[in-house]
């Protein structure tokens, strides 16, 4: 079997295409802060900041594709520690696209819908970027620079994820789920929209790109809803209590980092390549249980 390597494989989407991929390929993930026994995964610890370190790793695995999934993905810590998110989410990128490039070797890498601005839903990989926080600005420029040093990359802008998940990681459902449960308020906003899929299809998408394409591709789902919305439909198909759910609006919730109002992905171009994102209710239906 050939050998994949995948970065960030401890996180949520790291977790979930490790088990996908070692179905078909010899299958290595890296970790930095958080250790994890992944089923079919070699795990290594690695500081992707590192360059030596990065170096050493792909001589040691000899990877024949890669997926890069590693990153710092929470908007407010960009804003907070702008350099340390700039190393992993640019730097560590472009050196990863650098050392694909010196094998001739595929290269997926998951960037975000927040390279958008949220004004001019729903978008194609043609559309302008505009962010307007850190992350965004980070992933926005990871993409330009990955493909100026390796036009072979396959640039993933992954929507809004939910799973199932592991001990060192959550998807955006998990604080929903533990809140409702144990009773508390749970606000949701009724003026954020997102295409949102499972990690499990945004996985078999990543392993889709990684085979077929390069260039920007979007790995969205195919409904648009706002977080209200969505957290009434986790509500009703997970049966959890309803009555704590509060409808608010962006304006209501400070944070340090700003929210563009509507990230809806337009995938077309990922379903006519093979790519499936199923119906909400299908993906949440297949959580009953798990989660």
């Amino acid at each position: 079997m050939q050998k994949l390597l995948v970065t960030g494989a401890s996180g949520f989407l790291g977790w979930n295409l490790c088990q996908i991929a070692a179905v078909d390929w010899d299958v290595y993930g890296t970790s930095f802060s958080n250790a994890i026994a992944i089923p079919g995964t070699t795990m290594l610890p690695i500081d992707l900041t590192d360059f030596q370190a990065l170096k050493q790793l792909f001589q040691t695995v000899q990877p024949d594709a890669v997926v890069h999934l590693a990153a710092e993905s929470s908007p407010n810590r960009c804003e907070a520690e702008p350099d340390a998110s700039y190393r992993l989410n640019v730097t560590a990128a472009v050196e990863i696209a650098a050392l694909c490039a010196d094998r001739d070797v595929p290269c997926a890498f998951a960037s975000s819908e927040m390279v958008f601005d949220g004004l001019q839903a729903p978008y194609l990989e043609d559309d302008r970027v505009s962010p307007i926080n850190r992350y965004g600005e980070q992933k926005a420029l990871a993409e330009v620079e990955m493909l100026e040093r390796y036009p072979r990359t396959a640039v993933c802008r992954m929507p809004l994820m939910f799973g199932a998940v592991p001990p060192t990681a959550s998807s955006f459902i998990q604080p929903f789920i533990q809140a409702l449960r144990s009773g508390q308020d749970l606000k949701l906003f009724t003026d954020e929209f997102r295409t949102p899929t499972s990690g499990t299809t945004a996985a078999k998408g990543l392993l889709l790109a990684l085979k077929l394409t390069e260039g920007r591709l979007h790995l969205g789902g195919r409904e648009r809803v706002s977080r209200y919305e969505f957290g009434c439909l986790m509500a009703a198909i997970l049966a959890l209590p309803t009555e704590s759910i509060i409808a608010c609006r962006q304006q209501d919730v400070p944070m340090a980092a700003k929210r563009p109002p509507d990230l809806s992905l337009d995938s077309t171009k990922a379903i006519r390549l093979g790519y499936a994102p199923r119906s909400l209710c299908a993906e949440l239906d297949a959580l009953v249980g798990k989660v």
